[in-house]
């Protein structure tokens, strides 16, 4: 989604032009198990990196305010979901 996208759908969301719906039942239930089979951390791995890479993904990591290793394991996921994509080049 845009930027432009989003803020019109910010304006037509405070102006009254649309209304928030409740989700059902199911679907909150639908995403409660999602969500409890994503953020399920059931393996470690063991990985090796250089210095300047860990020292980047520390400062990225104090930034958004949360630990190094859960930055890590957010764009290990988002890759495998499809989320992050490699640059054609």
């Amino acid at each position: 989604m845009k930027a432009g996208e989003e803020k019109e759908i910010l304006e037509a969301l405070e102006s009254g032009q649309i209304e928030l719906e409740r989700p059902s039942n199911a679907l909150r239930k639908e995403l409660a198990k999602a969500a409890d089979a994503t953020f399920k951390k059931d393996k470690r791995i063991n990985i090796r990196l250089s210095s300047h890479d860990l020292v980047g993904i520390q400062r990225k990591a104090t930034k958004k305010g949360i630990p190094y290793q859960a930055l890590i394991s957010g764009l290990i996921h988002q890759y495998v979901e499809g989320d992050l994509v490699e640059k054609s080049g």
